[in-house]
């Protein structure tokens, strides 16, 4: 069994691979001050208790946005595995090509999604939307060319600073209002998160079509992360595939080890 985690910023987000079988997906907040027997105790745990037994876990791979929380997650997997983890960095082989002008800044989980996508769309070009802390959206072309991105404040993050940064305004559950115009305080910043987000997305995926794929190519538009399904409604994505972060980092794991033989 490979494990395979995704380190961002606010969750751990995880998953026990059997082969190509997602066994199942569980998250965790992100302690930078973790230790590596807090996350090693952790990941066993996890795994037992969802039925399965970290002695079988034979691999692990991860990609991570928080540098100081890769000591602890490389240690954890060495010492509560025996394994040496995979990560997805800048330097490994995903089989793209990164237009960015400084292909090290793109973030490790942009690249896991644009893999995963390529994987599971070969020949297409691709609008990514992934709904984390941030929210991301990406540009792959059908001969996958990775052209780039837009990263904005993702939802959570939208409702902490109107909370922080106001005196009288809640925090709400994130949720799909009935109605724009909210009839309540609460409801009305419902509105504005969910109605703001969802045109933000609308005219940023609207501008890479021109932009991105100006000829008239068709593009498939592809969203994933926490809060896709809260969108699925919306008639903005073609699909939607929560766990792609988590198959991109395995699909690069192969594809590194196959090269290194």
């Amino acid at each position: 069994m490979n494990l395979c985690l995704d380190v961002g910023n606010s969750q751990i987000f995880g998953g026990l691979f059997h082969e190509d079988k997602l066994l199942f997906r569980f998250r965790r907040i992100t302690e930078r001050i973790a230790s590596s027997d807090e996350l090693g105790l952790f990941f066993r745990n996890v795994i037992r208790e969802n039925g399965h037994n970290p002695k079988n876990v034979e691999s692990a791979a991860y990609c991570s946005v928080v540098p100081d929380m890769n000591h602890s997650l490389r240690n954890s997997c060495v010492h509560y595995f025996d394994t040496e983890p995979f990560e997805l960095k800048a330097g490994v082989k995903t089989g793209l090509k990164i237009q960015y002008k400084n292909p090290t800044e793109v973030g490790a989980d942009r690249i896991a999604d644009a893999i995963s996508a390529v994987n599971r769309y070969p020949d297409t070009n691709l609008i990514i939307v992934d709904f984390g802390t941030a929210s991301t959206v990406e540009a792959v072309t059908a001969r996958k060319e990775y052209l780039g991105g837009a990263i904005a404040p993702g939802l959570r993050i939208s409702m902490g600073a109107l909370e922080k940064a106001t005196a009288r305004l809640p925090k709400v559950e994130i949720l799909r209002p009935d109605k724009s115009c909210g009839r309540s305080t609460i409801e009305s910043i419902q509105s504005g998160l969910y109605w703001g987000h969802l045109g933000m997305l609308r005219e940023i995926i609207k501008r890479y079509r021109a932009e991105c794929f100006p000829r008239g190519e068709s593009s498939l538009v592809i969203a994933t992360g926490g809060f896709a399904g809260l969108f699925a409604d919306s008639g903005l994505f073609d699909a939607i595939h929560p766990d792609l972060v988590l198959e991109g980092i395995r699909l690069a794991q192969i594809l590194n080890q196959q090269a290194g033989r």
